[in-house]
């Protein structure tokens, strides 16, 4: 029954609350014995302040840009470029076109994603929900999803970093989670935002934010993206690119 009633809220939306969803439609959706439902639910209210716990366990780690398609942009950039590889500038040139490319694949991912709608309309729907326990699990739900998220974009941060040559600047205060949570944020405010304005999702800005070689089209996250690695992360001085070899 969760689990039906979980997919029917990531393919009709979650409208800031679950009156749209029919107790009845999820059993006859389900399959399964109206008997049996009652026995477990004998209110129908117990059913959806179940279904808001389950939603707020899963909706947003389920989405997060995976580390697979990370290294697929990766293998792009570095196709026919392993010259840049031997000096400096040129690892820096990847770098930058990785964050540039991997902006856009993970905006339009996560912009197109139904848990992620669901995710942040469970954000206004917890808000809305009174004191008590059903707050209480929700909100606690919420705060173990958003970090598993948070700790998930981390790793890919560190990941590409590290096997780039580069490290987090020092006296800035900054770590792979504290990026992540800036990245993050970064992304959402985007996404609601094109929720109104869709043309956020195209709009290109010609710049060198990262003072590569040369300047090129950026996306809005990618220029975010590319302002939060130029204050936290520097290439490593103590690394060569034999070690990274």
């Amino acid at each position: 029954m969760l689990d039906t009633a979980v997919a029917m809220v990531h393919r009709d939306g979650l409208t800031v609350g679950l009156d749209h969803l029919g107790f009845e439609d999820v059993i006859r959706d389900a399959g399964v014995s109206r008997t049996a439902v009652y026995r477990r639910w004998p209110y129908k209210d117990l059913f959806f302040s179940d279904l808001l716990r389950e939603l707020a366990r899963g909706a947003a780690p389920a989405s997060a840009p995976a580390l697979e398609t990370t290294g697929e942009v990766l293998s792009e950039v570095l196709s026919g470029r392993s010259e840049d590889l031997a000096s400096p500038q040129g690892r820096h040139d990847l770098v930058t076109e990785l964050l540039r490319l991997t902006a856009v694949s993970d905006f339009e991912a996560v912009h197109g994603s139904p848990e992620w709608r669901t995710y942040l309309a469970l954000q206004a729907t917890f808000l809305s929900l009174p004191e008590g326990d059903l707050r209480a699990d929700v909100q606690a739900a919420l705060a173990r999803s958003e970090q598993r998220f948070v700790d998930r974009v981390a790793r890919g941060w560190e990941t590409v970093a590290t096997a780039l040559g580069y490290r987090l600047r020092p006296g800035t205060g900054g770590s792979f989670p504290l990026i992540a949570t800036l990245a993050c944020a970064a992304m959402r405010g985007l996404v609601l935002m094109s929720l109104s304005d869709p043309d956020l999702l195209t709009r290109r800005v010609p710049a060198n934010p990262t003072t590569a070689s040369a300047a090129s089209d950026w996306s809005l996250l990618g220029m975010a993206a590319a302002s939060i690695a130029v204050t936290y992360l520097e290439p490593d001085p103590d690394v060569t690119w034999d070690d990274l070899a």
